[in-house]
């Protein structure tokens, strides 16, 4: 009895003991490859496991060596090309999903990886084509864009002055952003983006002002951002620290703040901004542009004040405990 329980307690764990569990699963597989380090199920089914944990590069590897073991395990080839599909590596995928098709051809999983790789393949070859054709390679980009991020937004602005509402067609889906504007009777500007993450398309909006164009695109969840754009794999994903200013990732050099404050200003007159939606802008310019030490002072005086002290001056605020300080006419409320 007690040796059947202890071969019970090694034995490796089938498909639905790794769905449950994929990383106890990935242990006990482990193990069980250092007893069997020629077994192509074992390798199989750790390629599993780690598809489900999302190291796809992990998954492609044991998977490869299943099939070096056994050419004709079918499920080898299905796991190796969705570690390759996620890793955009969208011509390794199709044609391992095909090998795979040609062993097991009533599996329809196959069928609809196959069908996934060829539309992300013309996706690509469109976009490709779209960037060529509206943007001359030797050509510097006419107009500029750039992007902040808030807790709930992601706010991309294209630098285009007096745009009309009509010339202006932006197209949200869950990873892609597509903005076309009419800059003349023959000019035509387009901003075609693969975001990092996904989004709300619904709750995605945008409003053409004076100086600008505005796109906020709406998170599912309070993430982090790093940057706009997705090339790789499956980024980790970072939560927003509590105590974080939710303003765009640094750069690393000193601006002239009175200077900073007369534009801020002036795209407040042009745009007819309301005053707190003007000063918050130049809250996030500051944070953006300041060193470590104005961040610093920004994030420890507007959390331990409740929101009403805003300080850019680490060496008054760096030594002492920032007290609630609301405006005269109102009086703070810890709730």
């Amino acid at each position: 009895m007690a040796e059947g329980s202890a071969a019970a307690a090694l034995r490796p764990p089938e498909d639905d003991d790794v769905s449950r569990d994929p990383a106890a699963a990935l242990q006990k597989l482990t193990a069980a490859l250092e007893e069997q380090p020629d077994n192509a199920g074992y390798y199989c089914q750790r390629a599993f496991a780690h598809i489900l944990l999302q190291n796809y590069h992990d998954a492609i590897t044991d998977a490869r060596k299943s099939l070096a073991l056994d050419p004709r395990n079918a499920t080898a080839f299905l796991r190796q090309g969705i570690g390759e599909y996620h890793m955009e590596s969208y011509k390794a995928a199709l044609n391992s999903f095909s090998e795979g098709h040609k062993l097991n051809s009533t599996n329809e999983m196959f069928t609809d990886w196959i069908k996934r790789c060829e539309e992300a393949l013309n996706t690509k070859s469109q976009t490709k084509m779209d960037s060529q054709v509206l943007q001359h390679p030797s050509q510097t980009p006419k107009f500029k864009h750039d992007w902040y991020q808030t807790e709930s937004h992601v706010i991309v602005t294209i630098m285009i002055k007096n745009a009309k509402e009509d010339s202006v067609n932006v197209q949200f889906s869950e990873k892609e952003l597509d903005a076309l504007v009419r800059v003349s009777s023959e000019e035509d500007y387009r901003l075609k983006l693969h975001l990092l993450h996904s989004i709300v398309p619904e709750q995605s909006t945008f409003r053409v002002l004076s100086t600008k164009i505005e796109i906020k695109l709406k998170k599912p969840e309070a993430l982090r951002w790093e940057k706009l754009e997705g090339n790789g794999g499956s980024p980790k994903l970072k939560h927003f620290p509590p105590d974080s200013m939710l303003y765009p990732s640094s750069s690393h050099y000193t601006r002239n703040w009175d200077k900073l404050v007369g534009e801020i200003k002036e795209e407040e007159k042009s745009e007819k901004l309301e005053g707190d939606a003007a000063l918050n802008k130049l809250f996030q310019q500051i944070y953006s542009d300041g060193t470590d030490e104005v961040r610093r002072a920004m994030n420890k005086s507007f959390m331990e004040s409740g929101g009403t002290v805003l300080s850019t001056n680490w060496s008054d605020v760096g030594k002492r405990k920032v007290d609630v300080n609301p405006p005269d006419d109102m009086e703070w409320k810890k709730f």
